[in-house]
């Protein structure tokens, strides 16, 4: 009933929305911790916040603003997903989805940096995907080049989301070497600044510190509870059965809708293997992941035929998430 519900293009379905993302988060509500710190710039860039800011909220103020944050970015990438016709049709199943694998984990339910960096990847996507058609995009690959240093600034993983201008370039349009350099030099121009705020403060030998990160090595385990696991376990199966979907019905895309999937699997790779470079391992980080996931897991929902499947598939999920909030092992 609830996939249903969403594949039509219903305004009122903003309503059920917000209901959805209120139980996706009551478990965590309820017995919400004493303190929740919330970082939103990395230590390379603390000059620029000069405040005390990291438990600025209360635990409950927190979990609802990250909530209220969520519900603007899944309209806006609902929005994104029905203007470039990336399903074939209007829908809201992309906003159901993204409430949904944003509520996935515990650590996803408060504010963060990958939180405040998914407007970012969002936005992003508004530029990438007019890349396809347009002429002169020299402005447009600068003005990415800008947002993944800003992004690097919030939350340095994001630096990896560089690589995305180039390969949107590769799979969108003909090669043109100025397009490509244009994007180093929007990226330069943020850090630029930086530097210049590095001098006045007389710490200038510690600017080159900040990319040492680049260097470190790939780790070859990662420590993960086993309810997480469990939990991954339907968004494993969403994905595959996706994946067959999308396998069937590719070559009857538009050439640009292929396109655009291509690198919406490359976005997904490079959020997912970006992990490393954190100091220490954060889950919240693959908040980074549920802008791409979102479409695939869409792109499913509305072509799905068996409606007892794909509907126990969802609910399961749904249930999934709430029940491991109450019952954290």
């Amino acid at each position: 009933m609830m996939i249903n519900l969403f594949r039509n293009y219903n305004p009122l379905n903003v309503i059920w929305l917000a209901i959805l993302l209120f139980v996706l988060r009551i478990g965590f509500m309820v017995q919400v911790p004493e303190k929740v710190e919330f970082i939103f710039v990395e230590p390379f860039a603390r000059l620029l916040v000069p405040v005390k800011y990291e438990y600025a909220f209360s635990p409950l103020l927190n979990v609802i603003l990250a909530g209220g944050l969520v519900f603007i970015q899944a309209l806006l990438l609902n929005s994104l997903i029905n203007h470039h016709n990336l399903l074939g049709k209007p829908t809201f199943l992309p906003a159901l989805m993204y409430i949904t694998l944003s509520g996935l984990f515990t650590p996803f339910l408060t504010l963060s940096a990958p939180l405040l960096c998914n407007f970012l990847l969002i936005w992003m996507l508004f530029k990438l995907f007019n890349l396809y058609k347009g002429e002169d995009v020299k402005s447009t690959t600068y003005d990415l080049g800008l947002i993944v240093a800003v992004g690097s600034l919030v939350y340095f993983p994001f630096i990896y989301l560089f690589l995305i201008i180039w390969i949107a370039l590769m799979i969108f349009r003909p090669f043109n070497w100025r397009e490509w350099v244009i994007s180093i030099l929007g990226y330069v121009t943020v850090f630029f600044f930086l530097a210049v705020i590095y001098f006045m403060n007389d710490m200038l030998p510690r600017f080159s510190h900040i990319w040492s990160p680049l260097g470190k090595k790939f780790p070859d385990h990662i420590s993960i509870n086993s309810y997480n696991y469990l939990l991954l376990v339907p968004v494993i199966v969403i994905l595959v059965l996706c994946f067959f979907k999308l396998q069937q019905n590719f070559f009857k895309s538009y050439v640009q809708i292929r396109k655009t999937f291509q690198l919406l699997f490359f976005i997904f790779l490079i959020t997912a293997l970006s992990f490393y470079l954190n100091s220490e391992f954060r889950l919240s980080h693959f908040l980074l992941c549920a802008v791409p996931v979102t479409v695939f897991f869409a792109y499913y929902f509305l072509y799905a035929t068996k409606r007892w499947f794909y509907e126990i598939l969802y609910l399961l999920l749904f249930i999934s998430i709430i029940y491991f909030q109450f019952n954290k092992f």
